[in-house]
């Protein structure tokens, strides 16, 4: 009986691994109703609360990218039982979800769970526009990422990325107003006041405007943060690098990419790359070649060299 019931177990899991994996496979293919349709079942198998909170949160993200509000937040409560971040309440796949009342309910939910677990933050209020100004500048993101792909697998461009980059050019424009609004009311935010997740806010939406006038105005503010601990150090080498990049420069942390003529992604020239760790480690961050590893999966291999 043991024996039948482990066999019983073992081919529910494979079953319920296959569902996820294909509903993974559905969402990067552009198919968020199969991929909900996917989810669903791997989550009417699962037994385990960490594999029911797993697919509840992916057939809710999916849910909300095909516009199924009510079904979205049903799921959603369910996998955030136990959540105690506030990652959520920056997912771009939710944006659909922003707009409705019930959101407010999961955004406080979270913020309170939060602060049970991570001590009280300063400026909740606060903490809580700044992510939803990350939520609204990822908006588009998984549309982007499909036509990367697309991309990648046909050397052109979609036609239906082109309104999409006008629609994200307007995002942006409105997010950097919204941000600057905020900042000339609170202050520059700060991890100790807002929280390590909502004080990257601002740098998400600086790098991401169109201007390198604007990201020249704040890099000396947002460098500062980053050496006091106060911001994040990796934004801050995105937004170096990028105004570098742009000036047609040599890049200091090999923070941006490129395609090349095969269509793979690699990091734009790097000043002096033998010493690119050196500059990294100066500011906390890890060895270049595990980046790109784990960022676009390039193989770095310029032997390092440090300064005496």
């Amino acid at each position: 009986m043991k024996f039948t019931l482990s066999i019983v177990i073992f081919l529910l899991s494979i079953s319920i691994c296959t569902a996820q994996k294909s509903g993974d496979q559905y969402l990067q293919e552009g198919k968020p109703d199969s991929a909900a349709y996917a989810f669903g079942t791997a989550l009417m198998s699962a037994t385990e609360a960490k594999v029911i909170e797993e697919n509840a949160y992916k057939l809710a993200s999916a849910c909300a990218l095909i516009y199924q509000v009510d079904t979205a937040f049903y799921f959603l409560n369910i996998a955030l039982k136990d959540n105690y971040t506030l990652l959520p309440l920056t997912d771009c796949n939710f944006y659909s979800l922003s707009e409705d009342a019930r959101w407010q309910q999961i955004e406080n939910a979270q913020f309170k769970k939060f602060q049970e677990k991570n001590g009280a933050l300063k400026e909740v209020e606060y903490a809580k526009k700044l992510l939803r100004l990350i939520m609204k500048d990822q908006a588009l993101d998984y549309y982007m990422d499909l036509a990367k792909s697309y991309y990648m697998q046909n050397g052109n461009i979609p036609h239906w990325f082109y309104p999409l980059g006008d629609l994200r050019g307007r995002i942006t424009k409105d997010n950097f107003e919204n941000m600057k609004a905020l900042i000339a009311e609170n202050g520059w935010p700060t991890y100790s006041a807002v929280g390590e997740l909502a004080a990257d806010a601002p740098l998400l939406v600086i790098n991401h405007h169109e201007s390198d006038s604007v990201r020249k105005a704040y890099l000396a503010q947002i460098k500062e943060a980053c050496l006091n601990g106060e911001g994040s150090c990796m934004e801050y080498a995105k937004i170096h690098d990028r105004i570098l990049v742009n000036e047609g420069k040599l890049q200091d942390f090999g923070m941006q990419f490129r395609y090349n003529e095969d269509r793979i992604l690699e990091p734009f020239p790097i000043n002096n790359p033998e010493y690119v760790d050196q500059r990294r480690t100066e500011i906390g961050l890890e060895p270049l070649k595990d980046y790109l590893k784990r960022k676009i999966n390039y193989n770095w291999e310029i032997a390092q060299k440090v300064n005496e």
